[in-house]
């Protein structure tokens, strides 16, 4: 499937990696795709994104924030994030719980690196969605749009959610989009 990727589709997917790095995140979610899709500012995707009202700096933040909800929810039950930084780093000094940057290895016959992020099930999803999106449109390949209009397939998916908190609608970008693709046919 991959062999089918635009070299701008391409480009996302491996930046997605990057993006949840730079977000200190365990995990690449279809949020890191569409931030990464946000980086081609002359791609199609981004022109219909941002004429709908998504600019790129106000979905990371969005993004970057799903950890601050995780800090509320432990607050809420009693555990004080801060406090427990603090303490860790008084027995164990300053930036103690700090990602270090080095490079993981595992263990056993095979040593081999471990710095990639994995994907979530959901973005595994949004990309193998991106394929019947672009065979529905009887496309050969696939595109930026074509991830987009994955990630947001439903209103319920993670990546539409996310724009309607934002205020675009993903039933106008799902339009949009194909309107455009339409067009270009």
């Amino acid at each position: 499937m991959f062999e089918r990727f635009t070299s701008e589709a391409r480009t996302a997917v491996v930046h997605a990696q990057e993006v949840a790095r730079r977000l200190s995140h365990d995990r690449i979610g279809p949020e890191h795709l569409m931030l990464a899709v946000l980086e081609d500012e002359t791609g199609l995707a981004t022109r219909v994104l941002t004429e709908l009202g998504l600019g790129r700096g106000t979905f990371e933040r969005h993004v970057a924030s799903l950890g601050i909800a995780d800090a509320d929810a432990l607050r809420s039950i009693g555990i004080d994030l801060d406090a427990v930084r603090q303490q860790a780093e008084s027995s164990f000094g300053p930036g103690a719980l700090d990602d270090s940057g080095r490079t993981r290895r595992r263990r056993g016959i095979l040593r081999r690196r471990v710095d990639h992020i994995p994907f979530t099930a959901p973005a595994k999803k949004a990309l193998e969605l991106s394929l019947r999106h672009a065979l529905a449109l009887g496309h050969k390949h696939i595109g930026t749009e074509h991830l987009v209009l994955a990630m947001v397939h439903d209103d319920g998916a993670p990546v539409a959610r996310a724009l309607l908190r934002l205020g675009v609608a993903p039933d106008a970008v799902r339009t949009r989009l194909r309107a455009e693709l339409g067009r270009a046919a």
